[in-house]
């Protein structure tokens, strides 16, 4: 009964940030390509999910990327490949940085809502979770040369945008998703562990919610129906770190950008990211930064 609450639960904050409902691509056209740097750009993106497909295309650098419950060492030239629905998360690495193509495209795009044979026998199958896909493709993978070169020509045809150049990115893309169903013919009745996921965006979207509030262990054990050791030890295995550590690097997070974008004060930002010990926020800021919040300030002003 309490899996049903939850469910029910996190279908009612489907406005969280970390469900993103930001739309970033033309309904006319739903393909774009976003190139960031972490943690230039941000100091890390926090676990969420989308409706569309998103592929990460690490140009230059190292850093961390989570997919649902796997966390990578990214390093040039890998791909991450993430459907709709699953979560991802990045992190950067302490002293370095990571530049990378952030591709974005809804199914529609691809035509996943037309009622023919494509659509039924694999675009919808990827929607529902039910096709197991690659989450990482590294240079040594088979299918490697396959996925990047479609990656690559589509990230020309966006450069250059020669006439009829949506209808080439459209064909890059059917493409990259035929490559994926020709490694993996026999995997269309995989499914992950969708309790797992539906426990974990609940608690991902309470902390969104009150991260800058008080929050427990109990607390969130209550929301997964768990124990409060049993909680700890479950969000440690899918999500490679301990509850406390992810809030605690989710609030600095939010520091940093309230740092690099506001006016306020180190202590008002501490108390407004959830920090209720000035000196405590300060120590652990710059454990995690190796600077000072006014010294992040200063270099990123």
């Amino acid at each position: 009964m309490k899996d049903n609450e939850n469910i029910e639960k996190l279908r009612g904050i489907r406005d969280s940030a970390y469900h993103e409902t930001k739309r970033h691509t033309d309904i006319m056209f739903a393909f774009n390509i976003y190139p960031c740097t972490i943690p230039k750009d941000f100091t890390f993106v926090p676990l969420h999910w989308q409706d569309s497909m998103e592929v990460i295309y690490v140009k230059r650098g190292r850093g961390r990327v989570q997919v649902d419950f796997m966390t990578y060492e990214a390093e040039e030239g890998d791909i991450f490949l993430i459907l709709p629905g699953h979560l991802h998360g990045l992190r950067s690495v302490v002293r370095e940085s990571m530049e990378y193509e952030n591709i974005i495209f809804d199914m529609s795009f691809l035509g996943s809502d037309s009622v023919d044979l494509c659509s039924q026998r694999y675009l919808q199958p990827m929607i529902r979770g039910k096709v197991q896909i690659p989450a990482h493709i590294g240079k040594e993978d088979v299918l490697y040369s396959k996925i990047a070169a479609c990656l690559d020509a589509s990230d020309h045809l966006c450069a250059v945008r020669s006439r009829g150049y949506e209808l080439a990115v459209k064909g890059q893309m059917l493409l990259l998703v035929s490559a994926l169903f020709q490694e993996a013919p026999d995997r269309e009745e995989y499914n992950i562990d969708d309790r797992n996921v539906q426990k974990l965006k609940v608690v991902i979207s309470r902390i969104e919610k009150d991260y800058n509030k008080k929050l427990t262990v109990d607390d969130m054990a209550a929301e997964c129906g768990y124990s409060a050791s049993h909680f700890m030890r479950w969000f440690r295995k899918v999500t490679g770190t301990a509850f406390l550590g992810y809030l605690i690097e989710y609030r600095l997070g939010k520091a940093a950008q309230a740092l690099r974008n506001g006016d306020d004060t180190v202590l008002e930002i501490a108390e407004q990211t959830g920090f209720d010990n000035l000196s405590n926020f300060n120590r652990l800021f710059k454990k995690r930064f190796e600077m000072t919040p006014s010294q992040f300030r200063k270099n990123n002003g």
